[in-house]
């Protein structure tokens, strides 16, 4: 009993295999070509390096509300109070406290007049005065670790955001990289050259890529550069475009 369409499926795919050898040869020889007749070749080299945050940037802010101005200033001032001397028993002396913020708190109010006339409005019904604090230490451990909840417990509306972590040696690497970088391309150049018969001369021209600073590990990219602040530890990574000429 004949079996046509296995016979003609094992057809097709043999076509399409042959096909596909064809196409990468006819890829290849096309590179070999251009690299043989060409002055230059253009190549992208890259670099990575792993680094620890070396700052970081505590922040968060606490908040009253009082029917009175004055007596909402008074909350926050005992209010911060209670911060500093939290953050003093942490060995944190260089917190600084930013501008108050004051925010009337209003109400609707309606009332009939005596001409039968309905009149709708706002009033201010009280104050709500908001206060942030920031840190930044080279402790970066034992900073990160510190927990606000005293201070809640004390009482203090306080909220802290989370921890900022920055590597501030980061243009140092810059060029210690773009170095790396730089070689990286032309390792690969060589090798590509090599397919053509060809060996790598001076260089041309380099241009310098966005610098991605990213998660440790993190592949991500962006095209205006990432420069994350959210991971203690953090990979930071170079790209160079270089041209290099042909002999």
């Amino acid at each position: 009993m004949n079996h046509p369409r296995p016979q003609l499926f094992g057809m097709l795919a043999g076509l399409f295999l042959a096909a596909g050898l064809v196409l990468s040869s006819m890829l290849a020889t096309a590179a070999w070509i251009k690299v043989r007749n060409s002055q230059f070749i253009t190549v992208k080299g890259s670099t990575r390096r792993n680094v620890t945050s070396d700052l970081i940037v505590w922040q968060g802010s606490f908040e009253v509300q009082a029917p009175a101005l004055l007596d909402a200033q008074r909350k926050l001032q005992s209010d911060r109070e209670a911060v500093k001397t939290f953050l003093a028993g942490q060995c944190v002396t260089n917190a600084i406290f930013q501008p108050i913020s004051i925010e009337k708190i209003q109400a609707d109010v309606s009332n009939n007049e005596s001409n039968g006339e309905h009149i709708s409005g706002q009033r201010t019904v009280g104050y709500k005065l908001t206060q942030k604090v920031r840190v930044e230490s080279a402790d970066v451990d034992r900073l990160a670790k510190l927990d606000p909840t005293p201070i809640v417990s004390g009482g203090v509306l306080f909220t802290a955001d989370v921890p900022q972590f920055l590597y501030t040696r980061a243009a140092e690497e810059k060029i210690e990289m773009l170095a790396d970088a730089t070689k990286d391309a032309r390792a690969r150049a060589e090798q590509i050259a090599a397919q053509g018969g060809r060996g790598i001369a001076n260089l041309h021209d380099a241009e310098m890529g966005v610098f991605q600073i990213t998660p440790l590990h993190d592949s991500g990219t962006s095209g205006e550069g990432l420069s994350d602040t959210t991971s203690q530890d953090k990979t930071i990574t170079a790209v160079v475009t270089a041209t290099f000429m042909l002999k």
